[in-house]
């Protein structure tokens, strides 16, 4: 599934592309993916201005005077931009059509597994940050908000493994399984500590883990997962990089003792129980 990390490194190669430029069309090539289109998105688009794109936790957003083009990747889903005479394949299910400078261009959503979503909210619901899907969303943890102090006072009395609580998305958003690994492993943490008891400096050298591991994968586009290319067409590379995510018995990059994989939640845990106590 694409991670914050790969839906940032889609935020910009769209940005260039779609920002200031005005929709020529939208086309839609069945009801819905996760949940069905909105019935008249067409109509609502059509000749209107696209400003700034955003993203919230693993959501991408195009915003409009008038509302918020919300889209998420779901497990297999990924955006390109391409000429309008590129022929649609099967799983491509949402055109959106803008103007610009050399002609027109599409930006074009595929989806294999149809988990994704293009969604619409309107302007006059509030901020966008009020829509069902990301009103309970934590903080970024890119932003200014985010830090070891927000992570220690943010589970205190919470007995769930601090991997788990990390992946909820009710205190930090979007630090997903690949990721939420590394970052254990930097910051020399198991995965299995419940999170009540990891004091305030554990919890700072975690939230710069977080912060490095993010930063360092949008750098290198992301990882190579099995369904996700990027905007241009090519796979990021941050997975020559991994520690310990999908190495199960393979060495520790640092000790040498041999990975372990467990779960936790359905997802698989990479972890050094050497390195991380």
């Amino acid at each position: 599934m694409p991670e914050l990390p790969e839906v940032e490194v889609t935020r910009r190669g769209v940005a260039p592309y779609v920002e200031g430029h005005a929709v020529q069309a939208v086309v839609l090539r069945r009801g819905g993916l996760r949940w069905p289109f909105p019935a008249d998105l067409a109509e609502r688009l059509a000749g209107r201005t696209i400003g700034l794109t955003g993203r919230r936790g693993k959501y991408l957003l195009l915003d409009f005077e008038h509302g918020t083009l919300i889209i998420h990747l779901g497990m297999s889903g990924h955006l390109r931009v391409l000429a309008p005479d590129v022929a649609p394949q099967r799983h491509d299910h949402f055109d959106l059509v803008v103007d610009g400078a050399q002609g027109n261009r599409v930006l074009r959503m595929t989806d294999p597994r149809r988990f994704g979503a293009v969604l619409w909210h309107d302007a006059g619901d509030g901020g966008v940050d009020n829509h069902a899907l990301l009103r309970g969303l934590g903080v970024e943890p890119l932003g200014d908000d985010f830090s070891g102090q927000l992570l220690f006072e943010r589970t205190r009395g919470r007995r769930v493994a601090v991997k788990q609580a990390l992946m909820a998305g009710d205190i930090v958003v979007g630090v997903g399984n690949i990721y939420c690994s590394e970052s254990l492993f930097r910051a020399g943490i198991n995965p299995k500590t419940p999170a009540g008891r990891i004091g305030p400096a554990r919890y700072e050298r975690l939230a710069q883990a977080i912060r490095a591991v993010l930063a360092e994968a949008i750098v290198q586009g992301g990882s190579t997962l099995r369904d996700f290319i990027g905007v241009n067409g090519q796979s990021g590379y941050f997975q020559q990089s991994y520690f310990v995510y999908d190495r199960a018995g393979l060495p520790c990059r640092v000790c040498g003792a041999a990975v372990r994989q467990i779960k936790q939640g359905q997802r698989s845990t990479f972890y050094c129980v050497n390195c991380q106590k």
